[in-house]
């Protein structure tokens, strides 16, 4: 799923970093540039999620969010210079999920996106996937391959499930780890390793040797 984020930033230069970084991560974006139809704009656009500034010219950032919250539940991100304790107490009673400082850090950030659009919306798993003549089926907790069948726990079946949606691209461990922690499936860096070399032990009792690769530094990749 693509997701779509609104910049509401009158800085056109932070604006033009933040719409490159965060479609050089797969997302699309939108802007605003007329702050005087910024509410009429995010009803047009409807986002999945809002990187929101406090200080705009006209209405703040605070307002903004009260009104948006009057019509839409879409995830809000405060980007902002403004870092006292006052300005995050009032993001959170305006209906902000998140508040980030600017300079912010990059990675923090898009993990915060990442974070906040995996709640908001809910991956619905598939009844099968296939990858390499490979058949993991979700809904029974096993991975099939040529007639032959391993039986998964619900850690390995969903750390298999995210590099099945993911097959072809590399997998980063931080990736996998947050996406089982927003399941409520406690894997730490040290169990994932556990759970994958069990993977892998069970995948190679069916003849898939090799399956899940390890890219150096990077993550794994299928």
């Amino acid at each position: 799923m693509l997701h779509k984020i609104m910049i509401i930033e009158d800085d056109p230069v932070i604006r033009t970093e933040l719409q490159t970084l965060l479609k050089a991560n797969g997302f699309e974006t939108c802007a605003v540039t007329d702050f005087d139809r910024t509410i009429r704009e995010v009803k047009t656009e409807d986002p999945h999620l809002i990187l929101l500034d406090v200080k705009l010219p006209g209405k703040s950032g605070f307002y903004l969010c009260s009104e948006i919250r009057s019509f839409s539940d879409v995830p809000i991100i405060f980007v902002t210079s403004s870092s006292t304790d006052m300005d995050e107490l009032n993001s959170i009673m305006m209906g902000g999920d998140a508040f980030i400082t600017k300079p912010y850090n990059t990675a923090i950030l898009l993990a915060k996106i990442r974070s906040l659009l995996r709640r908001s919306y809910p991956e619905k798993q598939k009844g099968q996937l296939t990858w390499k003549g490979a058949i993991l089926h979700p809904e029974e907790g096993s991975l099939e391959f040529e007639e032959r069948k391993a039986e998964l726990t619900k850690n390995e079946q969903k750390i298999l499930y995210y590099l099945f949606t993911h097959a072809g691209t590399i997998c980063s461990r931080a990736d996998i780890i947050e996406y089982l922690w927003d399941s409520r499936l406690y894997v730490d860096d040290n169990a994932l390793s556990v759970n994958i070399n069990r993977i892998r032990e069970k995948l190679s009792g069916i003849g898939l040797t090799d399956f899940i690769r390890t890219k150096h530094r990077q993550g794994y990749l299928i």
